[in-house]
């Protein structure tokens, strides 16, 4: 790829994801000690990002339009901690950056990770690098977790650059991103008529609340390490994958999701509320076999696993605003490069 001109302009499209099992020990605090494993997939809802260099005929350096606009002298100015960091990370400046979104941020399907990751592919596009998705995943992790002192997992940015349905673990050791090799990502391979099962079982609702992952996660990661809940984890990842593999009923995903969430709620108090616990159990009423909240904790969205027949009277005794979705492969792609 060549280096791009003055005129160039990027697009890269970084899908959502949505977590199945083994949340908590993706996060540096667990995985150093005890390595990690985790089952997600990303689904067709995206984060794009729109990059190019800011001609040089305006008062100010930078251009940053989020949920806000920035203008500023300088990249140290800018107030967005990803934007400032990543750019500072990669010595770029005078910028404009176009964020928009599929869904909210501070919502649990992993919105910033895509976001750092989705950066990162577009400006390392605009300096001319075609750059490999385990590299794109471990610069995010380094951004987040050591140049932003985020308290997040590793799971998401893995996910984002990857794409997919995929089992991701973390090897013994893993803290920063620093190494190559820390992680190995294997996608199932699913008949794709098992895939579309799993994908008909699914629902997924928004409860209207926000949430930043970071300030939630910060309840529960200094006692991590030795949080027994975590314990049974890995065993739940390689569990549901037997049940997705094995051609017999598929109901038993929505059991281990149900147990799993039990357990997860049992880490800190932060992670529900007391309107996502009446949710839940209205769900389970309604038809669900399992389910949990989606990302941290917190707020954000609910995913349900229940039979097809039950999904009408779900929808209807929740009351909630249903997303619908599919699962994607992709990954964080440029979909548009312009050189100029």
């Amino acid at each position: 790829m060549a280096l791009a001109s003055e005129g160039a302009v990027i697009v890269s499209r970084t899908p959502l994801r949505i977590s199945f099992f083994g949340g908590g020990t993706d996060y540096p605090a667990w995985s150093r000690e005890h390595g990690g494993k985790v089952l997600s997939a990303t689904i067709d809802k995206y984060t794009f990002l729109t990059v190019r260099r800011l001609p040089p005929f305006f008062e100010h350096k930078n251009r940053i339009v989020y949920r806000r606009i920035e203008m500023t002298a300088s990249v140290k100015e800018i107030q967005h901690p990803t934007v400032r960091a990543v750019l500072e990370h990669l010595g770029l400046e005078g910028m404009e950056i176009h964020h928009d979104a599929d869904l909210p941020a501070r919502s649990g399907m992993g919105t910033s990770s895509a976001f750092t990751v989705g950066l990162l592919n577009a400006c390392h596009a605009l300096e001319g690098r075609r750059t490999l998705k385990e590299n794109l995943a471990l610069d995010a992790i380094h951004v987040e977790q050591i140049l932003l002192q985020e308290t997040v997992g590793s799971q998401d940015q893995v996910a984002a650059a990857y794409g997919g349905l995929n089992q991701i673990a973390f090897k013994k050791g893993f803290s920063d991103g620093a190494c190559r090799g820390s992680f190995e990502v294997d996608a199932l391979p699913l008949p794709s008529w098992r895939l579309e099962e799993l994908q008909n079982h699914l629902l997924l609702f928004f409860t209207g609340i926000a949430r930043t992952a970071s300030d939630v996660a910060s309840s529960f990661v200094p006692g991590l390490a030795t949080n027994a809940a975590l314990h049974g984890s890995e065993k739940q990842v390689e569990d549901a994958i037997r049940i997705l593999d094995n051609p017999g009923s598929i109901l038993p995903f929505g059991s281990l999701l149900h147990d799993a969430w039990t357990k997860k709620r049992s880490i800190s108090s932060k992670i529900s509320t007391p309107a996502i616990d009446t949710y839940y159990a209205t769900a389970r009423e309604a038809g669900a076999i399992g389910g949990k909240l989606l990302g941290a904790g917190g707020g954000g969205f609910l995913l349900f696993f229940a039979p097809p027949k039950a999904h009408q009277v779900l929808r209807s005794r929740l009351g909630l605003l249903e997303v619908p979705f599919r699962f994607e492969t992709g990954g964080s792609r440029i979909l548009v490069y312009e050189p100029g």
